[in-house]
């Protein structure tokens, strides 16, 4: 079976992968840190946003079943590309809204997906998604990998998740497992 990797950012990472985790073809996601510039760091560091990194996921998927393009359209869908390092009530650079591509292919896809928006007006801002080639993912502690899964009465995830997530499963209801 050949997979390929995709790696988003879009605010806090526990809520990107509540939902990719879920969509068919999509083999593993785990939470992490990239796009910045300080080696092995720590949530802790990351949260204090002077490593340079942000809360991505790392998406393990079969481009047979899911395609790179589908998943660039429910990242789109799933936050506001237009805030500069904001999601919500998550501010700092570690929430900017990021694609690290793993190829050239890759990168033609986000950069003709964010021009596809812009041409059909969806965001009335101007969508501020950085496009970067990824350099080095790092792996998030345990503690943050599944982590709507595994906490789902938490008050983060009933507030924030679990809303995203079923307005996600509404609207790309048919790709979800």
């Amino acid at each position: 079976m050949s997979t390929e990797i995709a790696v988003f950012g879009g605010g806090c990472f526990w809520c990107l992968e509540a939902i990719f985790v879920m969509l068919k073809g999509v083999e593993k996601v785990e939470s992490g840190y990239a796009g910045g510039f300080t080696k092995n760091p720590s949530y802790t560091e990351v949260c204090g946003g002077s490593t340079g990194h942000a809360e991505v996921i790392r998406i393990e998927f079969d481009p047979k079943i899911i395609t790179y393009r589908k998943l660039l359209e429910i990242f789109f869908a799933t936050h506001n590309p237009t805030i500069i390092d904001r999601q919500g009530n998550d501010i700092g650079p570690q929430y900017r809204s990021i694609i690290l591509f793993t190829s050239p292919e890759h990168q033609k896809l986000a950069v003709d997906s964010i021009k596809e928006l812009k041409d059909k007006k969806v965001f009335n801002d101007s969508i501020l998604t950085e496009i970067e080639p990824l350099e080095e993912f790092y792996v998030a502690e345990a503690q943050h990998q599944d982590y709507f899964k595994n906490n789902p009465t938490a008050q983060y995830c009933s507030i924030i998740i679990s809303p995203k997530f079923e307005k996600a499963k509404k609207k790309f209801g048919a790709i979800f497992k």
